[in-house]
């Protein structure tokens, strides 16, 4: 195999060309990227407005040079227009219309995901911004010091709307936020996501839910965002932060299935039903090892791990994805929330007889200074024990990441609540409890289970 050609340059690409290299260093992979940015991180995109990360630099996970010294090809500004799956050739064009033939032996389709643009008027007005590419933070950040913004909507209440909250407001901004459904950040339970709302409230934040946005309109030099209920707000600039939609235009044309969401179709080795060609990351499937089914999750860190996959396996390999829990954390102003596995509706829903229990308790020993408070909702099988889910809120610092980690590798290896309490967990007064606070959460659960509660 000579010719191995991933188009996308971000998380799932860039992940499938090293893992080639380090299997066959003879291999030379081409990677088609749409713009200057080869495996940027995306995820950092609103510490960058925020001015965390001072320079946009900082946030490539490598440099062009990094990727190119290691013996990879990069086309940059240049896009996979047409594909033939018959005869292995994929037409590329670059900016100036030029096109060139490549020819491959196995093809990676990494072309991500798109900024879900909803059905309404206005989305193209000056100052309407949606956030997913490096060029995406350019437009923001030249919008925030040209025009020096006061106010600003963010519709959406998910992850992205919750950072640049935390983000427009560090700039001085004062921000609102305009959620479709009754809570903002719906991947948790309403009664965690009121916490957030009531972080984001002290931050200065106002929040308003079960809105529907109209429409965008430009009135006096101001825009106006209108919706459901006779809603109507005027504001310097927009965010619109709804979700994404998998890229998989290429895909399609060449006659790939799709599947959850319109996503491209896979199996556990990211093949596709087109022999030799292969998708990973945002624009495909990803198997959930609970639910044990195929779903759509854009998260990065599934984008990488496919990556690799496909580009072992594109080089003979019989690696196969293992499948994903949807773990995911978030800073919020001075908090953090995290889940990982199924809530206890999800777990119904899939068949499960779930029982759950709430704990809150100290991050650390009390005696030690600082201490804080932690809040665990732990979801179990009441036939089986086993762990299906767990969320957490807590002060940035209580590590809330990091123990959302301990119940995904838990959930990763189908342990149940007795066995996660055998875990070997560290401990020191000011970091822990000889019970780590997750394992006193687990403990309160199995005391409910064992009284049918």
């Amino acid at each position: 195999m000579k010719n191995l050609v991933i188009v996308g340059g971000s998380d799932a690409g860039i992940s499938a060309a090293l893992r080639a290299k380090e299997l066959d260093q003879e291999i030379v992979p081409t990677v088609i990227v749409a713009d200057d940015f080869p495996n940027f991180s995306i995820c950092g995109l609103p510490y960058y407005i925020s001015h965390e990360v001072t320079d946009w630099r900082n946030l490539a996970h490598r440099t062009r040079q990094d990727i190119e010294s290691q013996g990879i090809r990069l086309m940059l500004r240049c896009t996979a227009t047409s594909v033939d799956a018959a005869t292995k050739r994929l037409i590329v064009t670059d900016q100036s219309g030029t096109t060139a033939r490549l020819e491959y032996d196995r093809l990676v389709i990494g072309t991500g995901a798109l900024s879900q643009r909803p059905r309404m008027a206005g989305l193209d007005n000056p100052g309407v911004f949606f956030l997913r590419w490096l060029p995406d933070s350019f437009a923001i950040e030249e919008f925030l010091d040209r025009r020096a913004p006061k106010k600003a909507v963010i519709v959406g209440g998910g992850y992205i709307g919750m950072e640049m909250c935390e983000a427009l407001t560090g700039r001085g901004i004062k921000v609102t936020v305009v959620e479709y459904t009754g809570s903002v950040m719906t991947s948790i339970d309403p009664d965690f996501s009121q916490r957030i709302k009531d972080t984001l409230a002290s931050s200065g934040v106002t929040v308003c839910t079960g809105i529907g946005v109209e429409s965008i309109e430009t009135k006096g030099g101001e825009l106006v965002v209108q919706g459901t209920a006779g809603f109507s707000l005027s504001t310097d600039m927009i965010l619109v932060a709804v979700g994404s939609v998998p890229n998989t235009a290429l895909g399609r044309s060449i006659g790939i299935e799709t599947g959850v969401r319109g996503s491209l179709k896979v199996n556990h080795r990211m093949e596709t039903n087109i022999p030799d060609v292969y998708a990973a990351g945002d624009c495909a499937e990803t198997w959930h090892r609970i639910l044990g089914k195929n779903t759509y999750l854009p998260l990065g860190t599934v984008a990488h791990k496919q990556g690799r996959i496909a580009g072992e396996n594109a080089l003979g390999g019989s690696a196969e994805f293992k499948g994903t829990l949807g773990t995911q954390s978030v800073k919020i102003f001075d908090k953090v929330v995290a889940r990982t596995g199924l809530n206890e509706k999800e777990a119904r829903d899939a068949g499960f007889s779930p029982a759950t229990a709430d704990f809150e308790t100290w991050d650390h020993k009390v005696y030690y200074p600082r201490a804080q408070k932690l809040y665990i909702r732990v979801t179990a099988d009441r036939t089986t024990g086993r762990l299906l889910g767990a969320q957490m809120i807590g002060a940035h610092g209580t590590e809330v990441s990091k123990r959302i980690d301990i119940f995904a590798a838990a959930l990763f290896h189908g342990a149940t609540v007795s066995e996660f309490g055998a875990y070997d967990l560290s401990y020191t007064p000011p970091l822990s409890s000889p019970w780590d606070p997750v394992q006193m959460a687990v403990q309160h659960l199995e005391r409910v289970l064992s009284v049918g509660g």
